[in-house]
């Protein structure tokens, strides 16, 4: 049933931002790009699904068939990616979806789906680019985002991971700006993107990628913020986030390793660190 899942939440919330920044920032995305990203996702998702389950030998041929997480795939790679070309954005979305599948260990994948989707098509073709400015810098889009996307971490438990990216990221760019003797109006500018929140607190976030105990998250989080701060400054790169979060993805395996502790379960969400391991299905933004 609708929004007894926590992933019916974000499929609405990212779904109302898709329809939101069309109409109040103008973007220049057309339609069949977001039909042609929901479609190429599902149907991956499903062919993938049952290949996998009529060649399993190790686990029983019983994974449901989660469309929630390749629709929410589909939605993030449509706020983020834009494309010359629907070749382009089909591209990213089988990819995104091949990279749950592809890149695992053990039961966990390690890239976030969208973001590899969307570094895939970055690389592979000349017509594909994200807009980092594209929500401008209106408060009252980081009021949304803040209050949405509180409404999932809340439920996941998650805060953490958004708390230390942002935290550590906000303070690297103090420092910088009161070492250069900016002014702070300089400082709130480069802060208050609506790309940025919507990446800490949708992207950065999913349970299903990131490490499983808290401790990890944390110390993986401090990374991903550096690795951006360092892409952002010196190189600048204006997606720095997106490259970070794709170089830094299999450095959860590594931290999962050293901090052992349960995998998060969609069926039964909760704030806490308990030993038992817990079904899994696949998600992410």
């Amino acid at each position: 049933m609708l929004l007894k899942d926590i992933r019916d939440y974000q499929i609405l919330f990212l779904g109302s931002f898709l329809a939101l920044g069309i109409n109040t920032r103008d973007w220049t995305l057309r339609p069949e790009m977001i039909c042609v990203a929901i479609a190429c996702c599902l149907s991956t998702q499903w062919l993938l699904s049952i290949i996998i389950n009529h060649w399993s030998t190790t686990n029983p041929p019983e994974q449901k068939l989660n469309l929630r997480s390749a629709l929410i795939t589909s939605l993030g790679l449509s706020l983020l990616l834009r494309a010359d070309h629907w070749q382009t954005m089909a591209l990213a979305a089988v990819c995104a979806i091949a990279s749950k599948f592809l890149f695992k260990v053990g039961d966990k994948h390690f890239f976030n789906p969208a973001n590899f989707g969307i570094i895939s098509a970055l690389i592979l073709t000349s017509d594909a680019w994200v807009s980092p400015g594209q929500w401008g810098e209106e408060w009252w889009y980081g009021l949304l985002f803040a209050g949405t996307g509180g409404m999932i971490l809340q439920r996941i438990g998650r805060w953490d991971t958004t708390a230390a990216f942002l935290g550590s990221y906000s303070m690297l760019e103090a420092i910088r700006n009161l070492w250069l003797g900016w002014t702070w109006d300089v400082y709130w500018h480069r802060l208050m993107s609506g790309s940025l929140l919507l990446f800490a607190l949708f992207m950065v976030t999913d349970p299903r990628s990131i490490p499983n105990a808290r401790i990890g998250r944390v110390i993986w989080a401090i990374c991903i913020a550096s690795l951006t701060f360092i892409l952002r400054n010196n190189f600048f790169i204006s997606t720095a986030v997106f490259w970070s979060l794709f170089a830094l993805a299999p450095l959860t395996i590594v931290i999962d390793f050293f901090w052992s502790s349960s995998r998060f379960s969609w069926l039964e969400p909760s704030n806490k660190e308990t030993p038992a391991e817990n079904l899994i299905q696949n998600s992410a933004l």
